[in-house]
């Protein structure tokens, strides 16, 4: 109890040096070199790794989530921001050590979100910080209900009651279509950026030109219509110059949903 209270306290002046320790591309913890998780999904094709813990008495299949159609509607990039910046927040999290620092995103009411496994991998439970957009309270994590390794997601629920929050999209994009990330790279706040899709490396694996960075691991890549198309995770190649940056389909999840 006492290293969790420190914690919190501590939260708020933790958040400079997260410029800097920011959770690693893939991002995770640690400075882990983009090599050593290249193409992961195809070397380890045949290790799963999933944990479901639905709650019975928590109904996930009716949130507001999918089958909202924005495709009347195409819009920009400052649009898209002013619509869906609260639908994104920060991560922090810790082992009781070190604190690490990622995204997530809404994608339902009541606090029904999505962000990266590694982000929360072999960190402590109720050690976890949500910090949301424009919002100075802390948040913790009520409810887990997938944790999927292969595909680098976790589904959980924030206990916030949110107004906003991403429509999935039914389609994945394709290759050449404009897409934007939001997240909290090196800590810095809910940062937005855009590119394109540059190409589809597995199934659900692709590879996009918007710029992330080490805290960006699991933000939201939205389309053109404010549908969340991709959990932003990590780059092919750290260090280059050429925004080789991965997202995971938002595919991954409807399964459970």
């Amino acid at each position: 109890m006492k290293k969790q209270m420190y914690f919190f306290r501590k939260f708020y002046l933790v958040i400079p040096l997260l410029l800097f320790a920011s959770c690693a591309h893939r991002s995770g913890h640690g400075k882990r070199l983009a090599d050593e998780n290249r193409y992961k999904i195809q070397q380890n094709a045949n290790v799963k790794k999933i944990q479901q813990d639905i709650d019975p008495n928590t109904i996930i299949r009716d949130q507001p989530n999918r089958r909202i159609s924005q495709r009347h509607h195409r819009m920009d990039g400052a649009e898209i921001f002013k619509r869906f910046n609260e639908a994104v927040f920060m991560v922090v999290t810790s082992d009781g050590e070190a604190v690490y620092q990622g995204s997530g995103f809404f994608i339902g009411e009541d606090g029904l979100a999505v962000s990266n496994y590694h982000v929360f991998q072999n960190t402590g439970i109720g050690l976890e910080a949500i910090k949301l957009a424009g919002d100075n309270h802390i948040y913790k994590v009520s409810h887990i209900y997938v944790k999927d390794e292969e595909h680098d997601f976790i589904l959980f629920r924030v206990a916030c009651k949110n107004r906003i929050y991403l429509p999935i999209a039914e389609e994945q994009p394709q290759v050449g279509d404009k897409v934007f990330a939001i997240g909290s790279p090196r800590g810095l706040e809910n940062t937005f950026s855009s590119g394109e899709v540059s190409q589809w490396r597995d199934q659900y694996l692709m590879q996009i030109s918007a710029l992330i960075d080490h805290g960006s691991s699991g933000g939201a890549l939205v389309n053109e219509y404010g549908e969340v198309v991709g959990i932003t995770s990590g780059t092919f190649a750290e260090g280059s110059q050429a925004n080789l940056n991965y997202a995971w389909s938002i595919d991954v999840i409807k399964p459970y949903l």
